[in-house]
């Protein structure tokens, strides 16, 4: 088919409690969409799952109704280009492609003894040297020794080369070439902590220390390369897959932060703020973590990152287990029924707290309630809790980096929330510019599969693309943002350890 009739790049961006799929034009606009909410699987409090096999046939689903939805055919589609939620730890049967174990998500704590065992064997400083990252349940590595450790017989079946491991994008990958590939970009290796993300390959002593055999790694490939073509009859055609990268890496190249001191916001499930480093690979003193951004030939672009577990998730817990509301977006006028949070805050610690704490053991907590606290104070100040946590990990990363932000790009779908936007300027200081097309996330994982094809030729093509939605400029006074503030970072202090007190 000729160039020109390759319409589209069909981004699958596969997250946390959804699966999604858009169709871009060579505008980077949206031209068609599909989401499918699944479930989410709680064996014990702290401890979080997906089945495999829901994440794969909804991810499925909804690339083919996208398709549908545009009137489209696999022969318009230049690429597909896959983003993915990180960490979240898959195990599967090399000859069958069959799940052996539920998905461990990144937010589960079930391997938080590991971490502590790790830890008090003084590997931290090895770790933080060689992944970037901190020792942490939040990464694949003690997810994968977990059901390595607790599955009988699975060990001596990966030690057979019967067993292969993956996160999201290789389970993804390998379904769609119908196991002919098993691949994971670096952005996802280096979300592993088994990535020596200064080599650029697996570490054999992380993989000897947590008794991971190599076998059951993936190949480690660019963020934006050819890796194969889709199963003819899952569209109709075969269609090369051509980009991957972790889904808050993808947000950071949709939002078009390719310069050294950008930085971008992502509200999904949990929050994540990256800054691009360039070619530096700084290693935090506050707590943040230092990851690959992407990979694009021989250049590796790094980064510096704040994981916020608990962003969007607070809404949903207000609509799923609170019942304040019905669905995800009345939660802003349900705030804006108060002027403020009237002195609440709610430290929304569900599954720990993440960069710059690493406290596994806090919990959620709502404090400042007085008998003329109404719902309205509490929904706001689960908006707030957001954007706290965002400052958090942004004053950190100005301090570690040397920087001071000018604006912070924001995305997701919490970016939508006017009046959190505008608390997010607030309480930074700053200007939060939203993008026209608040869907970084999958645009970027299609601009990294669209550059290795050739639907767009540069980077620079793709930069002129970023253009303004709006931006919210702060309103509030100094001293009242530290004050409140510093309201916050006592209220944090006291939910950190209350897991720890129970035992």
């Amino acid at each position: 088919m000729s160039e020109q009739a390759r319409k589209y790049v069909l981004a699958l961006d596969q997250g946390t409690t959804s699966s999604r799929a858009m169709l871009f034009n060579r505008q980077g606009e949206i031209c068609s969409t599909a989401q499918e909410e699944f479930a989410q699987i709680y064996p014990v409090p702290g401890h979080v799952e997906h089945d495999p096999e829901t994440i794969w046939d909804s991810q499925l689903r909804v690339a083919q109704a996208a398709i549908a939805t545009a009137k489209a055919n696999a022969g318009e589609i230049a690429a597909i280009g896959i983003a993915n939620q990180r960490e979240t730890t898959i195990v599967w049967d090399r000859k069958t492609g069959k799940p052996v174990a539920n998905a461990i998500v990144w937010q589960s704590r079930v391997t938080a003894p590991i971490c502590e065992q790790l830890r008090d064997a003084g590997l931290g400083p090895t770790i933080r040297q060689k992944t970037g990252l901190v020792i942490d349940a939040y990464f694949s590595a003690t997810k994968l020794k977990h059901l390595l450790d607790t599955i009988p017989g699975l060990r001596k079946r990966t030690e057979a080369g019967e067993v292969l491991f993956g996160t999201v994008d290789s389970f993804l990958l390998w379904r769609l070439t119908g196991g002919r590939r098993h691949a994971t970009d670096v952005s996802n290796a280096s979300r592993t902590m088994l990535f020596n993300i200064h080599s650029m390959e697996w570490d054999d002593e992380l993989l000897r220390l947590l008794d991971i055999p190599r076998a059951m790694l993936p190949d480690v490939v660019d963020s934006s390369a050819v890796y194969g073509e889709t199963e003819e009859a899952l569209f109709g055609a075969r269609i090369p897959i051509a980009g991957m990268a972790g889904d808050q890496q993808a947000a950071l190249f949709g939002q078009l932060c390719f310069t050294p001191g950008m930085a971008k916001a992502t509200y999904g499930t949990g929050c994540f703020v990256l800054l691009n480093t360039g070619k530096h690979a700084p290693i935090s003193e506050g707590g943040l973590l230092t990851t690959v951004a992407w990979r694009i030939g021989d250049e590796v672009t790094y980064c510096v990152e704040g994981a916020v577990f608990i962003a969007g998730a607070v809404v949903q817990w207000m609509r799923d287990g609170l019942k304040a509301i019905t669905q995800s977006a009345d939660i802003e006028a349900l705030s804006n029924s108060v002027p403020d949070s009237n002195g609440v805050y709610f430290v929304p610690a569900f599954v720990g707290l993440g960069a710059p704490y690493w406290d596994p053991d806090a919990r959620g907590m709502i404090i400042g309630l007085t008998r003329e606290a109404k719902l309205g104070h509490v929904a706001r100040a689960a908006l707030e809790a957001i954007s706290y946590q965002t400052r958090d990990v942004l004053d950190v990363m100005q301090r570690d980096a040397g920087v001071q932000l000018a604006e912070l790009r924001v995305d997701g779908g919490a970016s939508r929330n006017n009046s959190l936007m505008q608390f997010q300027a607030d309480v930074l200081g700053v200007k939060t510019c939203r993008p026209r097309n608040p869907e970084t996330t999958a645009l970027g994982a299609a601009y990294l599969a669209g550059l290795a094809v050739g639907f767009w030729k540069s980077r620079e093509e793709l930069a002129r693309q970023w253009s303004l939605d709006r931006d919210f400029k702060p309103l509030m006074e100094t001293r009242e943002r530290d004050a409140k503030y510093l309201r916050w970072v006592n209220a944090v202090e006291r939910a950190r350890g209350w897991a720890r007190s129970e035992t």
